[in-house]
């Protein structure tokens, strides 16, 4: 049986400003109807396999959990790492996980935020994987390449097996210039290096112990002391946090015997920046890709994404325009890599816009924050049919509560009270509050903010339904 291993971690920079820190891409709707991590799970449907196990950040677990709800989809646990330590070790955890449960099953290892047109031809490939995995095998995919693509990572394949399943791996090459692209692809003998993986979880942690002794050794410690909390599973942080950083590729792959190349043509793209989304988009008789509410003049080979007012572009070419609510980037197509540039600044003068959205999702819900100044902020705050926040008090703040939709069930100090449309109650500093939504439709409401200090951490938290506690996150 195929354990898929969705791994869905990400620091959200190179699409930004749509994908943040806390709202990294593999979480956006960028082709479709669905998120990345959606259409990641959805495309296994063509495939026998048990649910997903996926691995994602400490941060991402209540994003990840709740898009597999909306998916309709079960998955198999979610692993949460309390630090990123790449690949090598976030698949070692999976299989260890796997092992421990009593299987050795084959991992089907995918990234979260991959973009695959011909999902047919996704699956074939993994079928035809399947047997050399059962041998003990490590297959990677190697994507046909369609263009000497500097970005990528390259997989030169060896002599070709008996069975004429796949090849052997000669060696793995790292991102070239471009005449060395080109070299690689007049020869027909290189492939893209895709990052997806089949194998046993058995014969990965073997090479994992033979090639990467410290890795294996600090994810087997990590491991000895797992917790379980609803689909999350939390392994020993302190064994975790000295294991290596290190990539599968060069952990295991590159120094394996067992390493095989299966050919996958499928319509393939890591989704890398937003020239590369324009270059896999649909584009109308100039060129162009326009998303949201978009009117554009004499405007050819660009890219537009808004989200939330009217984009007017006149006498553009070949241009990278995205619009948030709290943001917008213009950008040469050429250029539009040094978007990493701009988060670096930001984060260098401590503004938030490098870490999350105005809007702001949490596992009850959503907020957006809609207006602010020196001493008071307003908030949309939006809680989902039978959510509840946290029982909680600040030190610095008062809040006043006003009904837009729904209804609220609220604790005030000590008193319960029930508050519908156009109601509302005011909540001083330091007296213990909660929120929750008893009803069958969202509850909306407008929260207004107002003291000596407003940031997120000034939260105490007595009790909290989804093990925030120990958190400081706001709400």
């Amino acid at each position: 049986m195929i354990l898929p291993i969705i791994m869905a971690g990400g620091s959200g920079s190179r699409l930004w400003p749509l994908s943040r820190q806390q709202f990294p891409k593999q979480f956006l709707t960028l082709l479709g109807n669905h998120s990345m991590l959606q259409t990641t799970a959805n495309r296994l449907q063509g495939i026998v396999h048990s649910p997903a196990l996926v691995i994602c950040n400490e941060e991402h677990r209540f994003a990840v959990a709740e898009q597999f709800r909306l998916n309709g989809i079960n998955n198999s646990g979610i692993i949460l790492e309390p630090v990123g330590r790449n690949t090598a070790p976030a698949i070692a955890l999976a299989a260890m996980l796997a092992i421990k449960n009593g299987n050795d099953p084959l991992l089907l290892v995918l990234a979260a935020d991959h973009v695959i047109r011909d999902e047919s031809a996704f699956c074939d490939a993994v079928k035809r994987a399947i047997p050399l995995a059962e041998q003990n095998q490590l297959v990677t995919f190697g994507i046909v390449p369609t263009a000497p693509e500097t970005g990528y990572g390259y997989i030169k394949r060896g002599v070709l097996l008996t069975n004429e399943l796949g090849f052997s791996v000669a060696n793995f090459v790292e991102k070239p210039n471009l005449t060395t692209a080109q070299n690689y692809i007049a020869t027909g003998q290189y492939y893209w290096n895709s990052g997806m993986f089949l194998f046993k979880a058995s014969t990965y942690l073997q090479e994992l112990a033979l090639h990467s002794p410290d890795i294996f050794a600090a994810c087997e410690a990590s491991m000895l002391d797992t917790t379980h909390d609803a689909d999350f599973i939390r392994i020993n942080k302190q064994a975790f946090e000295i294991c290596p950083d290190d990539s599968i590729d060069y952990a295991v792959m590159e120094k394996t015997q067992h390493a095989v190349v299966v050919p996958m043509d499928c319509g393939w793209s890591d989704v890398g920046s937003w020239s590369a989304l324009w270059q896999i988009e649909d584009k109308d008789e100039h060129g162009n890709v326009f998303k949201g509410d978009v009117i554009g003049i004499d405007t050819n080979n660009t890219y537009v994404n808004a989200t939330e007012k009217l984009v007017s572009i006149i006498g553009l070419d070949d241009v990278i325009v995205v619009e948030t609510k709290d943001a917008v980037l213009v950008a040469k197509q050429s250029e539009v890599q040094q978007v990493k540039k701009v988060v670096d600044q930001l984060k260098l003068e401590q503004r938030s816009e490098w870490q999350h959205h105005r809007e702001v999702y949490r596992p009850w819900g959503k907020y957006d924050s809609i207006d602010n100044g020196s001493r008071f902020q307003v908030k949309r705050i939006t809680v989902k049919p039978g959510a509840k926040l946290s029982v909680q008090m600040h030190h610095h703040r008062a809040e006043h509560w006003i009904i837009v939709s729904g209804t609220a069930k609220v604790t005030n100090g000590d008193k319960d009270i029930l508050l519908t449309e156009n109601q509302s109650t005011y909540i001083p500093v330091g007296v213990v509050h909660a929120l929750e939504n008893p009803g069958k439709v969202p509850l909306e409401l407008i929260e207004v903010q107002s003291g000596s200090y407003l940031g997120e951490d000034d939260i105490v938290r007595f009790e909290d339904r989804y093990g925030r506690v120990e958190a400081t996150e706001s709400k």
